[in-house]
């Protein structure tokens, strides 16, 4: 098969369970024997060593230990000594590379984040980070080869990790306050959705002090049977919205699958996700480093880009991907321009402090810290988000390109809407916009913003309007319906249901 097809950005990710309707397993074991050959060599080129150790770790997913296994043989068939850290997290495969004892040259982490029950995938992992697009196509490209590495026969064995690993989020909240339990006290509530996130409550929590009763589905479970562990999935965030309220607690944290992103609620019940998490985090680090730079994804609200200028940052927008926002923050960095924070707004959020590893129990570390510290000063959370403006509207829609060649029509739809949008009265284009055609609109024609762009991967282009007045979304729906209903290609019916 075309192992390139398994590509998504700087993941792989396939279809490796039966049971959904044209959807055919690509992960065969065959496929995921070539991939760890694959990644086999490539680390042995990239390294230049052949005494080679990797780390392997899983999420809850139903196919994990069969694709664990099959990876796992042909790594150690290739020369590389492998230890199985089998239930993990993909910020913790990361750690396993650079935290001194384990320092392993790579490590693999078996998940395919928030997608459905019959998927799975692999992420990679060097001491100098998540692996790039271009790693994964080599990778690629050798499992689709005979290369090897000539290396004799390397050893399997099990390890354990995780406790190392919520030891130093445990450490990085007592050192920060200065106390042995600094989350005693506080009721605390965790909605692992049954991934790999239930391990926070005993390993990290509750050392702290934290009463953590109420918390839901914290074991394990891979068909997922109550939601899907998804911050962003609204039936997720309305789980634990709900488990704050009903056991008077103080803060709510939800992770996905994998836990590499995480969404909150506050005690109020009200959910910190999004635009939100955003702004609070860049409360927490304006404050410890003034005039830093926050790098997010395009979509982010202009009240966003008003709080975080407000409080002496920097509000740095850029592409949609989490490497992209992560790279981009890397870059000013190296140009000399600080950049503490790297974050989308569906959760994935990198800083400086961490490797820029997007990890949703270190953002969630970071949220504690603040939480106990608020009581010692008299201060809630909520608090620090008072004057973030919030718009009074908000909807996405997703358009369909019907074509198989489908970027240069895109295009062309986003060249078109810049020289209309550069002509149209009461529009003004966003300068300096790094992805898609970004659009204010003052309040006559909706009192907002609009961003259309060019969906990475797939025949798409999404569409996001906000608007800070009640019925402004449809009247800048509207108007951008008017521009985009003659281009015959795209399906825009989901727009024309929402003005009709």
């Amino acid at each position: 098969m075309d192992y390139k097809k398994l590509q998504n950005g700087s993941d792989i990710r396939g279809v490796a369970l039966e049971g959904v309707e044209n959807q055919n397993v690509n992960l065969t074991e065959k496929a995921c024997k070539d991939i760890g050959r694959g990644f086999a060599v490539w680390l042995k080129e990239k390294t230049g060593k052949e005494n080679l150790r990797v780390s392997v770790g899983r999420d809850s997913r139903l196919s994990g230990e069969k694709l664990s296994d099959w990876i796992c043989s042909s790594m150690t068939e290739q020369g590389l000594d492998v230890t199985d850290f089998k239930m993990a997290s993909t910020p913790a495969m990361f750690m396993s590379t650079v935290t001194e004892g384990y320092n392993y040259d790579g490590a693999v982490m078996i998940t395919a984040s928030h997608l459905p029950f019959n998927r799975n995938g692999f992420k990679f992992f060097t001491a100098q980070g998540g692996l790039e697009k271009e790693d994964i196509k080599k990778i690629l490209s050798i499992a689709e080869s005979d290369g090897v590495t000539g290396l004799p026969k390397g050893k399997l064995q099990s390890g354990e990790f995780m406790d190392a690993y919520s030891k130093i989020l445990a450490d990085k909240i007592r050192n920060a306050t200065g106390e042995e339990k600094p989350l005693e006290g506080f009721k605390i509530v965790v909605d692992a959705g049954n991934g790999a996130g239930g391990f926070f409550v005993d390993k990290v929590l509750k050392p702290l002090g934290a009463d953590t009763s109420g918390s839901l589905y914290l074991e394990p479970d891979g068909s997922f049977p109550n939601h899907i562990p998804n911050p962003e999935d609204e039936t997720a965030m309305r789980s634990i919205m709900k488990a704050v309220k009903d056991n008077s607690a103080d803060f709510g944290i939800i992770f996905d699958t994998d836990v590499d992103r995480a969404g909150a609620v506050l005690s109020d019940g009200t959910e910190l996700n999004r635009n939100r998490l955003i702004a609070m985090l860049s409360a927490i680090l304006l404050r410890e480093h003034p005039g830093t730079t926050i790098v997010t994804d395009s979509i982010t609200s202009t009240g966003l880009n008003e709080f975080i200028t407000a409080n002496g940052g920097i509000h740095h927008r850029f592409k949609r991907g989490y490497r992209n926002v992560i790279n981009e923050s890397i870059r000013l960095n190296n140009l000399g321009q600080d950049s503490q924070l790297a974050i989308e707004t569906s959760g994935h959020g990198a800083l400086k402090e961490n490797y820029f590893l997007d990890d949703g129990a270190y953002l969630v570390t970071k949220l504690l810290i603040e939480l106990a510290r608020g009581r010692k000063q008299g201060y809630k959370l909520e608090s620090l988000i008072e004057t973030l403006k919030e718009p009074a509207e908000s909807i996405e829609f997703r358009m369909k390109v019907n074509l198989d060649d489908f970027k240069p029509y895109g295009q062309n739809v986003l060249d078109n809407l810049n020289e209309y949008a550069a002509k149209k009265e009461g529009w003004s284009l966003v300068e300096n916009n790094y992805e898609g055609v970004r659009v204010n609109l003052d309040k006559s024609h909706g009192d907002g913003w609009f961003l259309l762009r060019l969906s990475l991967h797939d025949p798409l282009l999404p569409l996001n309007v906000e608007s800070n007045s009640v019925g402004g979304a449809k009247k800048i729906a509207e108007e951008i319906y008017a521009f985009i209903k003659d281009f015959d290609k795209l399906d825009t019916s989901s727009i024309a249901e929402y003005i009709k």
